[in-house]
């Protein structure tokens, strides 16, 4: 009997430990959709080389809940599959205003529709059961602390496949998957758990099943616990001059703002507009701010020096003025900026500038058009540049930060680390308290988001000492001086003033966004931005850190004395009961003793693959692979990585490139002995990278900068796509097959950014739409619907507004008595018609059906 209590103490113990210690974090499995290229959306199959046996009543429980702010949440949740014959599904359809979660049984909906309450779906876990009962011969469908029962009959001896989301299972293909997440998938008979798939794994594609040891295996996998500790990168650009950033945190659009043009990015959906405005009209000078104001929404273009404000009318995206003529600066590099809504104004507060830590606070007041500006030389506020603030309804928290009490930076400058309160009614600064001596020194991001309800903040950290450093998150508390590391580090490359660093939330998909600038060679700047979904997870050194010491030694302990109870329990067990049947089977086999487990696949595609060795992609991001199949677009810098595209495209269209040409695109600052210089340099290193690829070599043979390759021995995406467009009245269903193989991968040279690179991106958006309604207009709605959905699908991934595209898709769905989804796609249409162009899209639905 001791040893019995012993063993059952433990284990509660340990499992309830356990439970707290991995599981009260945020993982799953987050599925891909249609923002995703069909081959690239998730799946999971619970059995990937066997099915399942159930010999008893049996049931399957998940939670599940929905990403917020997408276009489309329609799809299969879940796939049962009794004997490859029949289907069991749970599928989302949000195309009409019933119910949206559906029991579909064969080819038939179940006659009860439900929906979770209020915003649950998007806002926690909701869990869902289907319970199976041979003697009722019903399904029993749990959501929540509600119910429904449908008459079902099981097959004695049915074998069953469940899938979530995509699948490429025999007959029951689908790539319709709603943007979800799903994790703690259980499998029980009998209301005894058999298998169980909690999906807190953090890479791979197996997913860990703990009773039976009965792996998943997912599909295009977004495992959740990463992108809670793991930063993604989410685009890089390059731009030329100084850049600024403003955010609109509701609806998670990033302003950026450059010498030309204003790009306006949609971080959940990953796109983004630009609007191109003369040069010199907005310029950007090195200590300008740019300010989205949530409460009137509105960009402000902030010219600190100059004393002048632009604003951006998002109606026209256009700027209301334009940019003043430098003055003899004085300059305010790195201060942090805020707007109040009690007295309608925007606050600049310090700043660094000709040796000078700055403690100005500068205000604008927006409605008279007048600035006003403050020292505080008795204030808490003591001049500092590089330091975080967050905005507060009452004013705004300044935290840390670099300079000196007297301002001058040759006198004793230091590391702020004291939080401060600015009251905007009252103008003053109150010291809130100081955090303790870090071992290492830092500074701050310009931004920390604050949060009242729980007097806490988050804002990023990096030692200014550094140029290769690194961004690190923080949380910190608004009334205790102390702070914990949570977050990966983001790669920052610090240059003081030709670099910065800004977080913000974004409220609409429930993550930070972190933005890091460089300004480097050419007058450029590259710009990065990292996505974090929130809440973040602590780093491991500190979770290691926390648990040492008299924690492990207990761990150590239990471990071993239930490892030792349990041998023994187990063994006599085995003694009393040998001839024990166990519940559950395989395909293979009914008895767990004889079950041989395999290990499923890495990968599962049956899309041809193109081939990783010896090519050269430029659709979607830019990759190089050598002849041995190792990818070395890395090596490039980003300097040697433009030089390489402007020479490889200039080859392909116009046999070469001049040495006039490349100093007009590239060096046109330089003098003409400076930019021979650095041309010498940047193509000794291009050879020495290009060398590994073999058959592509760097000429200059004849007179022109040339990128030679033996297209037999080097595959090029974007040659195989200029040869499958060069005959339009050529094309046909195969080769536009072939097309959308090549464009699948992304728009061309996604995430790259160049002045010279916006003519070709235009030229090949526009050939590859036309190709794509060319072809189409030869195929009448009723000779291949299907397919006429696929090609408006391709026309969208480049043109999300190309009216043609969206009528014939309707047109087809309609065709096809899809008529649900036809308006879900014109309703989808509509609304980005409209946040686009800022007005209503004209023609109704009757109207595009039979236009």
């Amino acid at each position: 009997m001791k040893l019995k209590f012993l063993l059952v103490f433990l284990a509660f113990v340990i499992l309830v430990c356990s439970g707290i210690r991995c599981y009260a974090q945020s993982y799953g499995l987050g599925f891909d959709s249609y923002e995703m290229v069909q081959d690239k959306r998730t799946g999971l199959d619970l059995s990937p080389d066997h099915t399942f046996y159930f010999g008893k009543n049996f049931e399957l429980s998940f939670e599940v809940s929905f990403l917020a702010s997408k276009k489309i949440y329609f799809g299969y949740i879940v796939r049962l599959i009794e004997n490859d014959k029949q289907n069991v599904d749970l599928v989302c359809d949000n195309s009409t205003d019933k119910p949206h979660f559906k029991l579909v049984i064969g080819d038939q909906f179940s006659s009860f529709s439900f929906d979770f309450p209020n915003d649950d779906l998007y806002k926690k876990w909701n869990k869902i059961t289907l319970k199976f009962n041979k003697e009722k011969k019903n399904i029993l469908v749990v959501y929540g602390n509600r119910k429904f029962s449908q008459p079902y009959t099981l097959s004695d001896k049915g074998r069953f496949k469940i899938l979530f989301g995509a699948n490429r299972y025999k007959d029951f293909k689908s790539t319709d998957v709603p943007p979800m997440k799903i994790r703690n998938i259980v499998i029980s008979e009998d209301d005894e758990p058999q298998f169980s798939w909690p999906l807190n794994e953090t890479d791979g594609v197996t997913a860990t099943e703990e009773i039976q040891k009965k792996s998943a295996l997912a599909s295009n996998a977004v495992w959740i616990k990463k992108l809670h500790y793991e930063w993604q990168l989410a685009r890089t650009q390059t731009l030329r001059g100084y850049v600024r950033l403003g955010f609109d945190d509701k609806k998670g659009m990033l302003y950026i703002v450059c010498r030309d043009s204003t790009i306006i990015y949609n971080v959940g959906a990953n796109k983004s507009v630009s609007f191109r405005h003369e040069e010199g009209t907005q310029p950007v000078y090195v200590d300008d701010q740019v300010l989205f104001d949530n409460v009137n929404h509105k960009l402000y273009h902030i010219y600190i020096n100059e004393q002048q404000v632009s604003t951006f009318d998002l109606r026209t995206n256009s700027w209301d003025k334009n940019g003043p003529k430098p003055v003899l600066k004085t300059q305010f590099l790195h201060a942090n900026k805020f707007y109040s809504e009690s007295d309608s104004s925007i606050y600049l507060l310090g700043g660094y500038g000709h040796l000078k830590y700055k403690n100005n606070v500068q205000r604008y007041h927006l409605p008279s058009k007048t600035w006003c500006d403050s020292y505080f030389q008795d204030s808490a506020f003591t001049p500092r540049y590089l330091a975080a603030l967050g905005t507060v309804k009452e004013g705004a928290y300044v935290l840390g930060g670099y300079g000196s009490v007297t301002g001058q930076q040759i006198l004793n400058p230091r590391n702020w680390y004291d939080l401060l309160f600015f009251n905007t009614k009252t103008r003053t600064f109150t010291k809130r308290y100081e955090l303790n001596l870090p071992k290492e020194d830092f500074v701050f991001g310009n931004s920390m988001i604050v949060s009242e309800e729980d007097n806490s903040f988050y804002t990023l950290i990096f030692p200014k000492d550094k140029f290769n450093s690194d961004l690190q998150l923080i949380k910190g508390s608004l009334t205790k001086p102390d702070f914990k590391i949570v977050g990966s580090k983001i790669p920052y490359q610090f240059t003081d003033i030709h670099s910065f660093a800004d977080l913000f939330f974004d409220y609409a998909s429930n993550r930070f966004v972190a933005v890091a600038l460089n300004r480097g060679e050419n007058d450029q700047t590259k710009v990065s931005v990292y996505s974090l979904n929130a809440p973040p997870l602590e780093s491991v050194p500190s979770v290691v850190s926390a648990e040492a010491g008299i924690g492990t030694v207990f761990w150590l302990i239990a471990g071993l004395l239930f490892t030792g109870a349990a041998g023994y329990t187990y063994f006599r067990y085995v003694q009393k009961k040998k001839t024990a049947s166990p519940v559950s089977a395989d395909a293979d086999s009914t008895n767990l003793q004889e079950i041989t487990l395999v290990l499923p696949p890495q990968q599962v595609d049956e899309t041809p693959m193109q081939p990783l060795h010896s090519s050269i992609f430029l659709f979607g991001n830019l990759q190089l692979f050598d002849e041995g199949g190792h990818e070395i677009t890395k090596q490039f810098s980003p300097l040697v990585k433009e030089l390489f595209l402007v020479i490889l495209l200039y080859s392909i269209r116009w046999e070469g490139i001049s040495s006039e040409k490349l100093k007009e695109l590239l060096w046109s600052d330089k003098s003409s002995e400076s930019a021979r210089n650095n041309r010498s340099v940047n193509i000794a290193k291009l050879k020495g990278i290009l060398e590994k690829m073999k058959y592509c070599q760097v000429s200059k043979e004849t007179g022109y900068w040339k990128i030679k390759i033996d297209y037999e021995k080097i595959h090029v995406d974007y040659t195989h796509y200029l040869a499958l467009i060069s005959n339009k009245k050529a094309l046909n269903k195969e080769r536009i097959l072939e097309l959308a193989n090549i464009t699948k991968r992304g728009n061309f040279l996604s995430n790259t950014e160049y002045e010279w690179l916006d003519s070709f991106k235009s030229e090949i958006s526009n050939e590859i739409v036309d190709s794509y309604l060319g072809f189409a207009a030869t195929i009448k709605i009723s000779a291949d619907p299907e397919f006429l959905v696929q090609l408006a699908n391709y026309v969208f991934y480049f043109d999300p507004v190309n009216e043609e595209a969206m009528i014939i898709k309707c047109k087809a769905l309609a065709h096809l008595g899809k008529h649900s989804l036809a308006k879900a796609t014109y309703e989808n249409f509509a609304r980005e018609y409209s946040r686009i162009y800022g007005e209503d899209f004209q023609m109704d639905m009757p109207e595009v059906l039979h236009s």
